[in-house]
C-alpha cells in the first residue's frame, strides 16, 4: 500500500544511491597493488589502513582536521595514508601523497550507481520534488554527484562540506524542507545509515525508509565487518527495504 500525504522524498548518496564502500575497497586494493609496499602485500596494507582509520576517523573533529575536511578530502586522505605507512615503519610523505592521489582517482573511477537507482529516481521525480542530503567534503561529494550524473533529478542537494554541517544535525533537515516546500510530516528520507539518516530524520518528524544491503560495510570495519545494526531500544524505521526498486510499493 502506498503511503498517503507524501510531499517530497530525500535520498542519502553513498551506499544508498551508489556503491561507495565497494568502490573504496576495490580502489584501496588496486592502489596497494599498483604501488606495492615492500614486504607488505595489498591485503595486509588494507588491514593497516583500516586500523589507522578507526582511530583517525573517530578523532577527526577533536583532532582539528574537520574544518579542512569540510572543504576538501585531500589533506585528510593523505594523512590517513601517512598514518597507514607509519604503522609499517615508513615515514614518507611523498609516498603517502602518491598513494592518496591514486586511491582517489581509482575510487572515483570505480564508483557506480546501483542498477535500479536511475529507474526509481526517474519515476519518483515525476511525482514528487526530490532532495539529497549527503555528508562528506565539498569537493568529493560534488564530484560524485557530477560523475554519476545526478544533478537533473534533484531540486535540492545539501552537502555537508558546502553547508558547514550535515546529518544528524536537525538544521540540515529543516533546510531541505524549505528547499522542497514541504512540511516535516510530508517528508520521506531514504538512507542506509541508521544513525545519520534514519534516527535523525525521524527525530525531525520525517518518515524514514532504511535501505539495508549486505555490501554496506566500510573498509575500516575490516574483513569481519558487518552492516550497521539498529541499537537496542532505538525506534524502528517506518520501512526497511533491500533494493531501491522496492520504493515503488511505498511511494
Amino acid at each position: 500500500m502506498k503511503w498517503p500525504g507524501v510531499q517530497a522524498v530525500v535520498f542519502d548518496l553513498d551506499d544508498t544511491l551508489c556503491a561507495y564502500w565497494d568502490a573504496c575497497k576495490s580502489a584501496l586494493r588496486e592502489t596497494f597493488t599498483r604501488i606495492p609496499i615492500e614486504d607488505h602485500e595489498p591485503k595486509r596494507m588494507m588491514q593497516h589502513w583500516a586500523a589507522s582509520f578507526q582511530v583517525f576517523g573517530r578523532d577527526l573533529k577533536a583532532g582539528g582536521w574537520y574544518e579542512t575536511y569540510l572543504k576538501t578530502g585531500e589533506p585528510t586522505r593523505t594523512e590517513q595514508m601517512r598514518l597507514t605507512l607509519e604503522r609499517v615503519g615508513i615515514e614518507d610523505l611523498a609516498l603517502a601523497k602518491r598513494l592518496s592521489a591514486t586511491y582517489a582517482e581509482l575510487r572515483n573511477n570505480d564508483l557506480r550507481l546501483f542498477d535500479d537507482a536511475l529507474e526509481i529516481l526517474t519515476e519518483l521525480k515525476a511525482k514528487y520534488p526530490l532532495g539529497m542530503i549527503t555528508n562528506g567534503p565539498a569537493d568529493i561529494q560534488r564530484q560524485e554527484v557530477t560523475t554519476l550524473g545526478l544533478e537533473p533529478y534533484f531540486q535540492s542537494i545539501l552537502i555537508e562540506g558546502e553547508q558547514g554541517l550535515g546529518k544528524p544535525h536537525e538544521e540540515v533537515f529543516r533546510t531541505s524542507e524549505r528547499d522542497l516546500g514541504a512540511s516535516a510530516e510530508g517528508m520521506v528520507m531514504v538512507g542506509n545509515s541508521y544513525k545519520h539518516d534514519i534516527k535523525a530524520s525521524m527525530a525531525a518528524g520525517w518518515r524514514a525508509i532504511w535501505i539495508r544491503r549486505p555490501s554496506d560495510v566500510p573498509p575500516s570495519a575490516g574483513e569481519d565487518g558487518k552492516p550497521e545494526e539498529k541499537p537496542a531500544g532505538d525506534p524502528d524505521p517506518h520501512a526497511i527495504i533491500h533494493r531501491l526498486s522496492e520504493l515503488k510499493s511505498l511511494l
